[in-house]
């Protein structure tokens, strides 16, 4: 079956149900032998009369149970195929057979492709949101410099360890407009964040040096990250080891020179 059949068939969030029709119980004033949820005229269906306030509020997602099992099989399929194949070569056909199912029972739930990339990549900057969140605390400014960067940088890298489709959906090619600009958006975020920490440990510096130092930080993690993800096992907690040790030798004269004291003055 092609993509193309899915067009228009509903989105990610609201179909289900065999060919994507609306459960009998989410619409009254019907009782056709079907059990069809199509509205019908005359007197008795004035009780039905705003269908799309009730789709809007009411209508099931077919989520319950069963069907929630379903999607989160179907997302972890998609992102088993993005991470071997790429999004772009990958097809729903793929994500159907990686999940082991129809492809008819894929596009209950999906019409297409980037419905499913849109919803595991909102799932995945929800949980990232979550991990940046407890990596930041501002519990850290009190940790020596070398015990900061653990406390921040291991939640970050075991994320992305964890679920390695979170790279291919946020800096792959032809990535569906909505989740790079909520990946943008959360990158903004995170370097605010990193400059408040910064703030704490050089307090004199000037906020464009801030700003400088902060955007480094980024890059050499974004390139310390790459080869995390390359390795595995042994190799990769060595990258680890030398990610951290990067980062230290980068800030540490930064924070000794921002916290020595200044040298008498010459007589």
């Amino acid at each position: 079956m092609s993509e193309a059949r899915a067009k228009g068939t509903g989105s990610a969030r609201g179909t289900g149900g065999a060919g994507g029709t609306a459960d009998p119980s989410a619409t009254s004033g019907t009782g056709g032998a079907g059990g069809s949820a199509r509205i019908t005229g005359g007197a008795n269906s004035t009780s039905s009369a705003r269908p799309e306030a009730a789709a809007g509020a009411t209508r099931p997602r077919r989520r319950q149970a069963r069907g929630e099992a379903r999607i989160t099989q179907l997302l972890k399929a998609a992102a088993n195929v993005f991470c071997t194949t790429g999004y772009t070569a990958a097809s729903t056909n793929a994500i159907a057979r990686e999940a082991g199912v129809s492809p008819g029972t894929l596009y209950q739930f999906f019409p297409n492709k980037e419905a499913i990339a849109v919803e595991l990549g909102d799932q995945l900057l929800n949980r990232w949101r979550e991990t940046y969140g407890a990596a930041f605390l501002p519990d850290h400014l009190t940790l020596p410099l070398d015990r900061m960067l653990d406390a921040t940088l291991d939640p970050l890298i075991a994320f992305n360890c964890e679920n390695p489709a979170f790279t291919v959906l946020m800096h792959g090619s032809e990535i569906p407009g909505m989740i790079t600009q909520g990946h943008d958006a959360l990158h903004m975020t995170m370097l605010d964040r990193v400059e408040a920490i910064l703030g704490g440990y050089l307090p004199d510096t000037p906020p464009a040096q801030i700003a400088r130092t902060a955007n480094m930080i980024f890059i050499l993690f974004k390139g310390g990250l790459d080869l995390i993800m390359a390795h595995e096992g042994a190799e990769r907690d060595a990258y680890i080891r030398e990610l951290k040790t990067a980062l230290l030798r980068y800030l540490e004269p930064l924070v000794c020179d921002a916290t020595s004291p200044a040298p008498p003055n010459a007589q």
